[in-house]
C-alpha cells in the first residue's frame, strides 16, 4: 500500500491521492474528498439546481455518488477524469432516485410517470433547456461514445458547475478549446433534444 505523506493541495497531490485510493489506501479517500470538498459540495448543488421539485439534497447526492465511487474506483487518471467520475455518478444517482420516487409515486407505474420529472440546463446565463432525466441521461451517454471530450466540458459546466476557466484546468487544455467544445456540446444537445421531443 502506497504511504502518504504531508503535501501541499495541487494537482500532483490530487493524482497520488487517487493512485493510492485505488491501490486501497482508505485513508487516501477520506483526504481527497477533505482537500476538494468545497468544489464537490458545489458540483452537488448545482446539479440539484435544475431539478424540479427535488427530492434530493446536495449532501445525500454527493454522498451517494462517492458511494458508488466507493465500490467499484476507475484506474484514476488524474483531477480532471475524478471531477467527470463525479459528475457522472451524480448522475447516475439522481436518475435512480427519480425512477425509485416516481415508480413509489405511482404504484409502480414507473417508466411513464418518471419521464414527467425534468431537468432544466442552463449555465453561465445561457439559453436553458427542459428534457426529462431519462432522455437526458441517454443523450448523454450517446454525446460520450460520439465525443468523450465534448461530454467532459458539458457535464462539467452544466452539472459540475465550473467556470470555463476551471474545466480547462480540469481538462488540462486551453479556454478556447473548451468554449469549442461546449460550442459543439450544445449544438449537438440541442439537434438532439430537438429530435427527441419531435419523436
Amino acid at each position: 500500500m502506497e504511504s502518504l505523506t504531508p503535501d501541499t493541495a495541487g494537482e500532483a497531490t490530487v493524482t497520488r491521492l487517487l493512485h493510492a485510493w485505488k491501490a486501497g489506501n482508505r485513508d487516501a479517500f477520506a483526504r481527497l474528498v477533505g482537500q476538494l470538498e468545497g468544489e464537490l459540495r458545489r458540483m452537488a448543488a448545482s446539479r440539484l439546481r435544475g431539478v424540479e421539485t427535488p427530492s434530493l439534497a446536495a449532501g445525500d447526492l454527493l454522498q451517494d455518488a462517492l458511494m458508488k465511487l466507493m465500490e467499484n474506483p476507475p484506474a484514476w487518471q488524474d483531477r480532471g477524469h475524478f471531477f467527470a467520475t463525479v459528475s457522472t455518478a451524480m448522475r447516475s444517482v439522481m436518475v435512480d432516485h427519480a425512477r425509485a420516487r416516481q415508480a413509489d409515486k405511482r404504484g409502480g407505474q414507473g417508466e411513464a410517470a418518471w419521464r414527467r420529472v425534468t431537468y432544466t440546463l442552463s449555465a453561465h446565463g445561457e439559453d436553458s433547456w427542459m428534457a426529462d432525466l431519462l432522455t437526458l441521461d441517454q443523450l448523454l451517454t450517446r454525446l460520450l461514445a460520439e465525443d468523450p471530450r465534448a461530454h467532459e466540458v458539458l457535464e462539467l459546466t452544466y452539472f459540475g458547475g465550473l467556470q470555463r476557466d476551471e474545466i480547462a484546468e480540469v481538462l488540462g487544455v486551453s479556454v478556447p478549446t473548451v468554449d469549442r467544445e461546449l460550442r459543439f456540446a450544445r449544438a449537438w444537445l440541442a439537434e438532439q433534444l430537438g429530435r427527441s421531443l419531435e419523436a
